[in-house]
């Protein structure tokens, strides 16, 4: 990578946001006086497009972002969905079969339409997602897996995140992606082939950016394929041992605001 990166691109959860999912006004500036001298700043995230109002009502403008992981590509300003790759019914019927049949007491919801809606099993449990409008418990297992989804999510009570990340991927044997970005033992799973590596390669090519140019900021195992496509991957201190491990460099933490004080130093926007 050059002296100067051609695009930013950065996770929100952990990395972006402190602790209390709020962003820090010194983390908006920066990222402000970035995009205003040209260079594209692109949020990638697992999140789902409904839950983007939050960060975006705490920024200057509302940015891009590649949402759920990879799946859907959003163009905020717009409110149009440029990609998405959802995990097809028969797919996603496959997947929860097996996983039914691997783990006991194995609870699922899902994210449809391009991530603005969710569908869950009654005893699939919610964390903080409490929208009425957008989110409703199905009364058959059948209902769940009827429409396309861009994301699907397992839960089997407190399970040790990165052994039940690994027991669903080996049960699930390439037939869909599975990884995960929280420490309750919440497995997120995508059609084969998205991550959020995949999801950002294609945004980058419509702006004819390469992978060496560009700079991206992550904390946890859903960001792993990001940071090892990009040509400079930088982990925030609190990040997760797999996210320190391939990262080319290391900053403060996300609640000390990491990324910017990465690119105050590297933009020379402080």
């Amino acid at each position: 990578m050059g002296e100067t990166p051609r695009l930013v691109a950065t996770d929100i959860d952990g990395t972006l946001l402190r602790d209390d999912r709020t962003l820090s006004p010194r983390t908006a500036q920066a990222l402000a006086r970035i995009a205003a001298r040209g260079t594209p700043v692109v949020l990638v995230t697992g999140r789902p497009i409904r839950w983007l109002k939050m960060v975006y009502d705490q920024l200057s403008g509302p940015l891009p972002a590649i949402c759920a992981n990879g799946a859907v590509v959003y163009d905020p300003v717009n409110d149009e969905v440029l990609r998405a790759d959802p995990l097809a019914p028969e797919l996603l019927a496959e997947v929860a079969r097996r996983l039914r049949a691997e783990v006991p007491g194995i609870s699922f919801a899902v994210e449809i339409i391009d991530s603005r809606q969710m569908r869950h099993e009654a005893h699939y449990p919610l964390r903080w997602d409490a929208d009425a409008k957008a989110i409703r418990a199905v009364e058959t297992p059948e209902e769940l897996l009827a429409a396309p989804a861009v994301k699907l999510l397992a839960r089997a009570g407190e399970q040790d995140p990165d052994a039940f990340v690994e027991l669903v991927a080996t049960a699930l044997q390439g037939l869909a992606e599975a990884t995960h970005s929280s420490y309750s033992g919440l497995v997120e799973i995508s059609a084969a082939g998205v991550t959020k590596a995949a999801g950002l390669a294609w945004y980058c090519a419509r702006l004819g950016v390469d992978a060496g140019d560009v700079l991206a900021f992550g904390d946890m195992p859903n960001d792993v394929p990001m940071l090892a496509w990009a040509g400079r991957a930088v982990a925030v201190a609190n990040a997760h041992p797999a996210v320190l491990k391939v990262a080319h460099e290391v900053t403060v933490t996300n609640s000390e605001d990491g990324v910017a004080a990465y690119l105050e130093k590297i933009f020379d926007v402080g």
